[in-house]
């Protein structure tokens, strides 16, 4: 079992930054995938980004390329995800979730992933 737990959502104007935080704990978190996904309101959840077990490979939806940043520190047991130059349109519930099946692939669906935190709210304002 893993339990994941996020933090760091709130309410930011447009243009702002926040950084989300997971914290992971029991199985041995750092030989995982681990992602972030969101759900705006009143659409279904969708992928952010996510990075392997070292960080070395890294993937992004479109729409937060060069603008979020995710990043791990197995020591802590946590992964970021800092968000910058924010926009109403990233208004969402964020999940973190864990892969326990790959590596060093990335999978960018819902389905690659096994454990799932509560979500953290982050509300842009115009």
């Amino acid at each position: 079992q893993v339990q994941l737990v996020e933090s760091g959502g709130g309410l930011v104007q447009t243009g702002g930054s926040l950084r989300l935080s997971c914290a992971a704990s029991g199985r041995t978190f750092g030989h995982y995938v681990t992602g972030w996904f969101r759900q705006p309101p009143g659409k279904e959840r969708e992928f952010v980004a996510a990075l392997n077990w070292n960080g070395d490979v890294t993937k992004y939806t479109d729409s937060v390329k060069g603008r979020f940043t995710i990043s791990r520190d197995n020591a802590k047991y946590t992964v970021y995800l800092q968000m910058n130059t924010l926009k109403p349109e990233d208004t969402a519930v964020y999940y973190c979730a864990v892969d326990v099946n790959h590596y060093k692939t990335v999978p960018t669906t819902q389905d690659a992933y096994d454990y799932w935190g509560q979500g953290t709210q982050v509300t842009v304002s115009s």
